[in-house]
């Protein structure tokens, strides 16, 4: 089985369709997403409806929640608090109950699925070793994916100290040998790691590893309908910088 794996779509319509057609050259079967579907950007309804319609599982992000207020959005900065009031605005009654019913964590078989950490499955970040070894702890398959960074990255567990990092750059595949490993795509949307092509993976579970690529798309698109909607200029300007 190949898993097309997803993350922090964050309303990006432009940069999904460019990991869409990308990723069917390449071949999956079924699509996960790791939540964040929307936030920040001008497409909410339209990549929510995606999602809807064609990913098996779909797990909770932090902004889909602070959207349909399930989340208190004082923690936010002021630029995604106004993004996440326009996209309250904007959201259909169907896609806001789509985003009611995300789970906060999946177990399939063989892997587990979140947005954040284990620890705090919609909010922590799962940033350096330490906060991952917090969720090796509680990790009860072989793999963890999961996303909220927006930066690739393979945390890999190590005995009687803390795990490996790898940040893949680029299009780079990893073998997953031996051990456990939490396994983050990179953001789709809204990538942080200064490159600003979006970024997914495919987890090829028959041969053990993941396919990590990045993926050009027409980002001034996007840009157009960030300042057409009047969201702040700054969510435009990042997209650029990859940041």
């Amino acid at each position: 089985m190949r898993y097309l794996i997803l993350s922090d779509i964050h309303s990006n319509l432009p940069a999904l369709e460019a990991v869409l057609q990308h990723a069917a050259e390449r071949g999956f079967d079924l699509t996960l997403c790791l939540g964040d579907i929307v936030g920040y950007g001008p497409y909410p309804n339209q990549c929510t409806e995606w999602v809807r319609e064609h990913t098996r599982t779909c797990l909770a992000g932090n902004h889909d929640w602070a959207v349909i207020d399930k989340m208190d959005i004082a923690d936010f900065n002021p630029t995604a608090a106004q993004a996440t009031l326009w996209t309250r605005e904007q959201l259909k009654p169907e896609n806001q109950a789509y985003l009611q019913e995300r789970p906060t964590v999946v177990v399939e078989e063989g892997f587990t699925l979140t947005h954040g950490s284990l620890r705090e499955p919609v909010w922590e970040y799962i940033t350096d070793n330490w906060i991952a070894q917090q969720s090796f702890e509680l990790l009860t398959t072989t793999l963890l994916f999961h996303g909220h960074t927006h930066i690739p990255a393979v945390f890999r567990e190590q005995r009687d100290r803390l795990p490996q990092i790898v940040l893949p750059r680029g299009e780079q595949k990893v073998i997953l040998d031996q051990g456990r490993f939490l396994i983050n795509p990179g953001g789709v949307g809204q990538p942080r790691d200064g490159d600003p092509r979006a970024s997914y993976l495919i987890y090829d579970q028959a041969q053990s590893a993941v396919e990590f690529y990045r993926v050009d798309y027409p980002i001034a698109q996007t840009q157009e309908a960030i300042l057409q909607a009047g969201l702040p200029k700054s969510l435009a300007q990042r997209l650029s910088l990859g940041q």
